[in-house]
């Protein structure tokens, strides 16, 4: 078996003293294990060759043969899917007519007899370069395909994660909820999710991954898992960010980390409680079209602070009133001059839109916000969350 540096290379001549020729003037490459050499007399056997060694990255052949000749070897290379194969032609000097179509047929490159075995490691060198470039874009072609299978593969399992069907709770009209993600990547950090903790308690948090891609897409699915798995045990949204800031922080780098609001409604009472870690401050429509954020209390962000204290706030909701809430996507995305959509815009937008029902409200400002960045590439992830409370 040949070193794995090693370039194989098929000489095709019916000519008996060339092999010896090849051997002796390139004897230093051949002991040096950078060529090992295989020879065939005819077509018809470098192709029997080439079938038992799928190994040899170049191939010398002469035009002019007995049997299958030059030409016709290189008809039937590009034939039998050898293409990769890069072929050196040799022929007499002056035998322009044929180069010309050993060219044609997908020849790399040629030399004239006789042979001036100088330029003709000269052209062996820069062949076996090409090929190296060649089997370089290949294996990275290869890498991209894997990739992007993994890229597919992750995409629709955040998709899964994040899938759901609405309306979400048609059998309970005391709530309407609706929420939406595009990512800025075939993956994105940004995630959201809501459930019922019981009959009269609903339970909704949306969040922001440190970066984009792969990376950010598997913080994600860990997050969203943790808090929605501390979220159904514990009604106290403070209490569920601690105890989750606590279990991220042993899966954090230096540059990973999580932004989180959380909620939770208590639909008897219209009480919103809330806790926040380091999030967008969400924004309260009031069933009168007035538009306000809601207090600030604090609260850093999870996975990097095993200090960190989680306060939680609690306000009352009116009939029709919509809690909104989102990622710095919506906020900070861009337009063709670099300008940002911001949150004044957001606020202007939401004003007097109390009415609306809330599937329609989120997909409006998603609509805004890519009306507003018209051709200019989207540079972050951009989600929604709205929920409307709506009792009997």
């Amino acid at each position: 078996m040949n070193s794995t540096n090693t370039r194989r290379i098929l000489v095709v001549d019916d000519e008996p003293d060339l092999q010896m020729l090849m051997l002796q003037r390139f004897r230093s490459k051949v002991r040096a294990k950078e060529y090992e050499f295989l020879f065939a007399e005819d077509g018809n056997e470098a192709l029997k060759t080439l079938n038992e060694n799928n190994d040899i990255s170049l191939i010398l052949s002469d035009i002019n043969m007995p049997g299958m000749d030059g030409l016709t070897l290189l008809a039937e290379l590009q034939s039998q899917s050898f293409e990769r194969l890069k072929t050196i032609m040799v022929s007499a000097y002056g035998d322009m007519q044929n180069l010309r179509v050993a060219m044609n047929r997908g020849a790399f490159d040629f030399v004239t007899k006789p042979i001036d075995f100088k330029d003709l490691e000269t052209t062996i060198d820069k062949s076996l370069k090409e090929i190296e470039k060649l089997e370089r874009a290949i294996e990275l072609e290869k890498q991209l395909g894997a990739l992007t299978t993994d890229l597919d593969m992750a995409a629709r399992i955040q998709n899964q994660i994040l899938k759901k069907e609405f309306p979400a709770f048609e059998s309970d009209s005391r709530f309407d909820v609706y929420a939406h993600m595009i990512a800025a990547k075939s993956v994105g950090g940004d995630f959201f999710d809501f459930f019922k903790l019981n009959d009269d308690e609903f339970a909704f948090f949306i969040g922001d991954v440190a970066g984009k891609g792969m990376p950010a897409a598997i913080y994600m699915a860990v997050c969203n898992t943790m808090l929605r798995a501390i979220g159904s045990e514990v009604n106290d949204p403070a209490i569920c960010l601690s105890k989750v800031n606590k279990m991220l922080i042993p899966v954090s780098d230096m540059t990973t980390f999580v932004t989180v609001f959380y909620g939770v409604i208590n639909l008897k009472s219209g009480e919103l409680t809330y806790s926040n870690g380091g999030h967008n401050i969400p924004y309260l429509l009031k069933n009168d079209g007035r538009v306000s954020e809601l207090e600030d209390i604090g609260g850093l962000l999870l996975g990097k602070f095993d200090f960190a204290e989680y306060k939680k706030n609690t306000i009352k909701l009116d009939p029709n009133d919509t809690v909104v809430t989102f990622t710095d996507g919506v906020t900070e995305a861009e337009n063709d001059d670099g300008g940002q959509f911001e949150e004044e815009r957001l606020v202007k937008y939401l004003e007097g839109r109390a009415q609306n029902p809330v599937t329609k409200l989120v997909k409006s400002v998603f609509l805004e916000v890519t009306k507003f960045s018209d051709t200019a590439a989207q540079s972050d992830d951009i989600t929604v969350l709205g929920v409307k409370y709506t009792p009997e």
